[in-house]
């Protein structure tokens, strides 16, 4: 029994030490160091939260200390929400730091523009007190904005009526006072916003156009939308989370999808980013294009730039970089022409299995009864003039024929990569690039000398094999306003000396 006893008591102080702190600490004395001495949160749109940023809090001395208050100076009335060591809260009292450690602080905020008296929101983290007391300041921009939202009914997020079927599609139509997009303040869309029938959507110079996850903006049937930019006031269509770290991330909303029976779309002088798909383009029109598409810069979207669907698509002056799959699909027949454009591909986010430009005459889906169909179209005409094909793949072109349709295409001055390292394409009959009834004057696996393409910067530059290559055209000015009166060089843009 009284070992027993002896062996009790031993159990119990070890269980009274292990709940104890096994250190000393002294109180903070005003020597902490941090990472940064301003957070800046970056801008957000009113009532959107922000991402998460977060603070590193150091105690290089050789001793523990507590801080005996870490708090936000406005207090309960903060926009800003904080996350000590784990804890939530916007006032923390005695936190540890053990000695030559750190601890983590992260900063959230979510605020309503009507209810700050300046769109510059600050605030500060407030540690220790009296004497001893040290500050890192906040800092968020916030911007008002047109808010789009589908409505709620009885059972859910109201869904778009296509056809005159009810779709998944959380959105809804526009309303005739929302048929134009001014640049007085950014749009910000929540679902998909849709162009009514027999209705044109107007997109004014330098408007601004976010999208939320899983959003977009379809033009429907017999409707079209116009977006006219100009060179120094740009038309924008991207996410919208403007915190810097999500600048170029792929995939953060969904796609603009111009419907079968919608035509005369215009877009020009407008940029296009980090969607699943720029542009979703279907159907053709006999009098006229179904998208015009000038000077207008495509990037970073993880599926496609452009994926066209039997369409009718005119462009020049077209950029388009990195995406997950084809930066240019042709796909499923159709009319497509583009003259002094760029398609470089340098995707590096995953594994890419098509090539920068693909243009092909067929559609292959899965029927009601799981059987896999296979539809033909004609290609009317594919007309590729003074453009780069380009990407970090060895192939980067392709032509994809099925027998028994119409395919007619013409490839003259453009510079195409395309090195067929496995013979892979020998007996494609589509792309002997020596027949010169489809391919005259073209430059296979030249040097288009691109100035970064990790920044998509793809101005070419002296060393380009480019430079004075392209045929006259009616294109008399590259993307950036640039005259082609003294050279003519092939892509988007004359070159430059870096």
């Amino acid at each position: 029994m009284k070992n027993t006893l002896t062996i009790l008591a031993l159990i119990l102080s070890i269980i009274m030490m292990s709940c104890r702190k096994d250190f000393n600490t002294v109180p903070s004395y005003g020597k902490l160091q941090f990472s940064k001495d301003t957070v800046f949160l970056d801008t957000i749109f009113s009532n959107i939260g922000s991402a998460t940023y977060n603070l590193k809090v150091y105690n290089k001395s050789s001793k523990t200390i507590t801080i005996p208050e870490i708090k936000l100076e406005n207090g309960n009335a903060s926009n800003y929400r904080l996350n000590v060591d784990g804890l939530a809260g916007n006032s923390f009292n005695n936190i540890d730091i053990l000695a030559n450690d750190s601890i983590y602080v992260f900063i959230e905020t979510t605020i309503d523009f009507n209810e700050i008296t300046n769109p510059l929101y600050t605030d500060k983290i407030l540690f220790d007190n009296g004497e001893n007391q040290q500050d890192v300041d906040l800092v968020t921009l916030v911007q008002d904005a047109h808010f789009i939202f589908p409505s709620k009914n009885n059972s859910g997020i109201e869904t778009l009526t296509i056809d005159g079927e009810e779709t998944e599609i959380q959105g809804r139509f526009l309303t005739d006072a929302e048929l134009t997009f001014t640049n007085e303040k950014p749009y910000v869309i929540y679902g998909y916003a849709a162009v009514p029938s027999n209705t044109t959507l107007i997109i004014e110079a330098g408007a601004k156009i976010h999208f939320h996850n899983n959003s977009g903006l379809i033009v429907d049937k017999e409707a079209n939308f116009i977006a006219n930019g100009t060179l120094e006031d740009k038309i924008t269509f991207e996410s919208d989370r403007l915190e810097h770290q999500f600048s170029e991330i792929p995939g953060q909303w969904g796609t603009i999808w111009i419907r079968e029976g919608s035509y005369n779309n215009q877009l020009n002088h407008t940029q296009i980013k980090n969607a699943a798909v720029g542009l979703l383009v279907d159907g053709q029109n006999t009098s006229s294009p179904t998208l015009t598409i000038k000077n207008t810069e495509i990037y970073n979207n993880t599926n496609y730039g452009i994926l066209g669907r039997n369409t009718h698509i005119e462009g020049e002056n077209l950029v388009i970089g990195s995406t997950g799959q084809s930066a240019l699909a042709c796909t499923f027949g159709g009319k497509y022409s583009f003259t002094h454009s760029t398609f470089a591909n340098f995707w590096n986010n995953s594994i890419r299995q098509l090539p920068s430009v693909l243009v092909n005459n067929h559609i292959t889906y899965l029927n009601d009864n799981n059987q896999e169909i296979t539809e033909t179209n004609d290609l009317v005409t594919a007309n590729f003039i003074n453009c780069i094909i380009e990407g970090n793949n060895n192939v980067e072109f392709i032509l994809d024929k099925i027998d028994g349709t119409t395919f007619n295409y013409m490839v003259e001055n453009c510079l195409i990569k395309f090195n067929d390292l496995n013979n892979s394409f020998t007996n494609n009959n589509e792309l002997n690039f020596d027949d010169s009834a489809h391919y005259q004057n073209n430059i296979l696996n030249g040097e288009p000398n691109f100035k970064d393409v990790t920044k998509s910067e793809f101005i070419i530059g002296e060393n380009s094999n480019a430079i004075n290559k392209a045929q006259p055209s009616a294109v008399t000015q590259d993307i950036l306003g640039v005259s082609r009166s003294s050279t003519l060089d092939i892509g988007a843009y004359q070159h430059i000396t870096f």
